[in-house]
This record gives C-alpha cells, sequence and structure tokens, in this order.
C-alpha cells in the first residue's frame, strides 16, 4: 500500500529494516480493525523525555489525528494519558471527548488499576502512538538505552488485557513493538526493545506520520476527509511547543518533530492527502 512507504520515508533511524517482517496492508488492516469495532475508543501517547523533563512533540498530534476523525465518523474517545501528558492533551483534545490520567505506580498496582478501568469502561479498541512499552524487566528505555521508568505510567498494561489493538511507532520501544521483538534487536534499531504486543502494528519514520497514515485509509474506506489540514497540524505542533514539549531528537523546545521541521512535517501530511482525494466521496468537515 502506498501510504506504508509515504510514512516510512525519510527514515533516519533504520525503522524500515523491520518493514519485510510485516505483511504488507497493515495500514490498512489496522484501519479495518477499527471499523470493525465501532464504539469506545482508547486512544494514548506521550513519551517523556528525561533531559527535558517533559514529553516530546512526536505522539499527541497523531493521537489527535486519529480522535477527531474518529469522533467524526461517531466513535466515543477517551484519551489515556500520565501526568506528564495530561496538560498537553488536555489543552488540545476534542471538546467532546474525554481523557483519563494512569497513575504512575509499581507493576502490581499498575496490573490492578488496569484490569479495573477495562472492567468500567469496556472499551472496543486501543490505540497507542508513539507510548513506551517496557522491556522484560518491567523498565522503560529512550533510544538512548536511558531509563525513566519512575516518570512513566504502565499504560501498556491495559494492552495486554484487549484483543483488539493497534500500535503505532518509530523506535522500537513503543507499545505494540513486542510484536518485531526479536527483529529490533537482531538489527539494534535499540537494546531494550517494549514487549508490548498488538493486534496491528503499524511502522513509520515519524510515529505522528504513522497516525496520518492510519487516519487517511479511514478515509479512503469511509470516503470522508478525516485528515488534518497541514495548517492544523502545524499550528497544533506549535502549541505543545509553546506549553514546553520538545523535539524527541534533540530534547530542546524548538518547532520540530523528531529532527523534521515543521515544513518537512507538513511534507508527508500532503502526501498523504494527494494520495488520498481520489478516493474522497464528501467534502471536509470541521472539527
Amino acid at each position: 500500500m502506498p501510504i506504508e512507504n509515504i510514512i516510512l520515508s525519510n527514515d533516519q533511524r533504520g525503522i524500515t529494516l523491520l518493514q519485510s517482517e510485516l505483511k504488507p496492508g497493515y495500514v490498512n488492516r489496522s484501519a479495518d480493525l477499527i471499523l470493525d469495532n465501532p464504539g469506545k475508543v482508547f486512544i494514548t501517547t506521550g513519551f517523556y523525555i528525561s533531559k527535558a523533563n517533559t514529553i516530546e512533540t512526536d505522539g499527541p498530534p497523531g493521537a489527535i489525528a486519529i480522535g477527531n476523525a474518529l469522533y467524526k465518523i461517531g466513535y466515543q474517545v477517551i484519551y489515556i494519558t500520565d501526568s506528564y501528558s495530561t496538560p498537553f492533551i488536555k489543552e488540545i483534545r476534542h471538546k467532546q471527548s474525554r481523557l483519563i490520567e494512569f497513575p504512575i505506580m509499581g507493576v502490581n498496582e499498575s496490573k490492578e488499576y488496569a484490569l479495573k478501568l477495562m472492567e468500567k469502561e469496556q472499551p472496543n479498541l486501543l490505540i497507542a502512538i508513539e507510548r513506551p512499552g517496557s522491556y522484560i524487566d518491567d523498565k522503560y528505555r529512550n533510544m538512548r538505552d536511558e531509563e525513566f521508568t519512575k516518570f512513566t505510567a504502565r499504560i501498556d498494561q491495559l494492552f495486554a488485557l484487549h484483543e483488539n489493538t493497534i500500535g503505532i511507532g518509530d523506535g522500537g520501544n513503543e507499545i505494540g513493538m513486542g510484536n518485531l521483538f526479536a527483529k529490533i534487536q537482531d538489527n539494534n534499531i535499540v537494546k531494550y526493545p517494549s514487549t508490548s504486543k498488538v493486534s496491528e502494528l503499524i511502522i513509520s519514520s515519524v510515529s505522528n506520520w504513522g497516525g496520518y497514515g492510519l487516519v487517511g485509509a479511514l478515509s479512503i474506506k469511509t470516503g470522508k476527509d478525516l485528515l488534518p489540514s497541514p495548517s492544523q497540524d502545524s499550528l497544533l505542533i506549535s502549541k505543545l511547543v509553546d506549553m514546553g514539549a520538545v523535539d524527541g531528537i534533540s530534547a530542546n523546545n524548538e518547532y520540530k518533530v523528531d529532527g523534521f521541521t515543521m515544513k518537512e512535517n507538513s511534507k508527508v501530511l500532503i502526501n498523504i492527502s494527494d494520495f488520498v482525494k481520489p478516493y474522497l466521496t464528501q467534502k471536509p468537515t470541521e472539527t
């Protein structure tokens, strides 16, 4: 599927080495999984950057793009975050969505909390985008192998409790990358891959791009333009930076996403939009 090639363009960290391990059409299958499970969806994001003591700009824009798209086609959207991500998601989420803050706790307490939350909310589907997953030792590490467990809620525990799950990642240490655990280690993409598995995994050069690709596939299948415009997306990223989010590569508070400029980021969104347009039967609606 061409969308998969678009979201894997400009690969800077070797994520394309994993593409051969995934059956082609994974973006399309992920969109089908969503459409086959209407109702309530959990969306989680937020990746803590130790050097900056805040979250990065990759993840939240993609999560909002997915959440807004699903709201437009009738889903109840609930964002699951932790205390470091809550202020950001609270500010940029759609007013009709909900937000639940998952406490930062130990393994056993987190498992118990996750079970109770699932029993209470009964979501039909779970989606993670640029959200860390723990290694086999139950610790979270970044691409530099630095541990940040005490700053991260164990939201990946939720994904072990549901059969309809989607993970979007770009580095090997995110929720869902457990699907390719051995391949990630074999290619030295990261030393401590996530063990968290999902029903469908989307890999991309930047996780946001994977989120845009998923929305693009949903647009094709519904005939509706569900994608954010480049200007809307750029404004959202700028807002995150102005609130204190940082670039995930440099850890600096700058208008970039994983080292890519706003213009470079917008170009990928434009390419996805151009691919989607011939399939649309309805004009876009305002979020």
